[in-house]
């Protein structure tokens, strides 16, 4: 799994460092399950991941080309965060005071379903724009949103 996921890297980044080290757990593991997990961070200190889970009959290589994949894609948009944190944020973004951005690949449904339950508990109100700058690929976005301020009046 991971020789494939590294040769999947290199065809697209070539001056990488690449270090993903085997960890077998057979005394905490059940079942006969493998995976594995990428972490990839940017020179500015924005973490990405891909991941994905082996099953019976399927070969070790192509595990490894899909959490690469998965980890490609989410550094090609040149965003901050990748498609797993973006929902995650919402609230946070909501709850504070001023503006908030976050750059970002295409936008999934689960953090289009925490947008608008955010704006229905508190009076954020949140925008996305389709990002045209240099940086950007096809599937960049900017997540803006205008805070409700919300402040804990007990500390």
């Amino acid at each position: 799994m991971s020789a494939a996921a590294v040769r999947t890297i290199r065809k697209e980044i070539k001056e990488l460092y690449i270090n993903i080290p085997a960890v077998q757990e057979k005394d905490k593991a059940c079942g006969n399950g493998n995976g594995i997990i990428i972490i990839a961070e940017s020179s500015t200190g924005c973490v990405f991941a891909g991941s994905a889970l082996g099953k019976k009959g399927v070969y070790a290589d192509k595990v490894g080309i899909e959490a690469a994949e998965m980890l490609l894609r989410n550094i090609r948009h040149n965003g901050c965060v990748d498609e797993f944190l973006q929902d995650q944020l919402i609230i946070f973004m909501a709850l504070a005071k001023g503006t908030s951005r976050i750059r970002t690949g295409a936008v999934t449904l689960h953090t289009q379903t925490a947008i608008h339950i955010a704006e229905q508990l508190t009076q954020a109100k949140f925008t996305i724009t389709k990002c045209e700058d240099e940086l950007s690929s096809n599937v960049t976005y900017i997540i803006e949103c205008e805070g409700s301020g919300a402040a804990n009046i007990h500390l």
